[in-house]
């Protein structure tokens, strides 16, 4: 340890995040503190898996990329320079993350299932608030399509971000998310 590095004292995973600063929390992580990773871990399991089902359509697949991503947060933790807020960092780690783990599952996932094809219905017709329909409609979009809608509409990427993280033309993530859109509209409006 340089003799400039402030001595961190170790975070105690039974208290609550409550208990310490989102900085203190993430300082002591990047020190490899496992009670903070912990309490980081707690804090933004939710979020985080929240993401990757929106970009992945599957239950099993999301589970498998969250795991990915706080694996990749314990290895990369000390690459966060505070420059944007916590959230912001691991946002954008979730989504790369996310989406490369959908390009190494595709050959096989492709194969296995198609929500479309499988007749899954996403969701019930009574009893079913709105924003739960369309949650089940976003499952039901096209792969890239759906990846372009979470990342721009819900996520709040600009096009020439989501286009950088998929790989493809700024045109090619506008066209996937006007076709996204269109899509939602019809099968809201049947």
């Amino acid at each position: 340890m340089e003799a400039n590095t402030l001595a961190i004292e170790p975070i105690q995973a039974a208290k609550t995040i409550q208990d310490y600063s989102e900085a203190e929390l993430v300082a002591a992580a990047q020190a490899k503190d496992k009670g903070a990773f912990k309490l980081l871990y707690k804090a933004h399991l939710n979020r985080v898996y929240a993401l990757c089902f929106r970009l992945c359509a599957d239950k099993s697949l999301a589970e498998d990329a969250t795991q990915e991503v706080f694996i990749q947060v314990w290895r990369k933790i000390e690459n966060f320079n505070g420059d944007s807020l916590f959230t912001t960092w691991l946002h954008s780690l979730a989504s790369n993350v996310t989406i490369s783990h959908i390009r190494k599952q595709r050959g096989w996932w492709q194969k296995m299932m198609n929500i479309e094809d499988a007749g899954i219905e996403p969701f019930s017709d009574e009893n079913v608030h709105r924003g739960n329909q369309l949650e089940g409609l976003i499952m039901r979009l096209p792969e890239r399509a759906r990846m372009v809608f979470v990342l721009h509409a819900i996520e709040g990427y600009r096009h020439n971000q989501v286009a950088s993280m998929l790989n493809m033309a700024e045109g090619t993530s506008k066209a996937q998310y006007h076709r996204a859109r269109t899509l939602l509209q019809e099968w809201m409006d049947e």
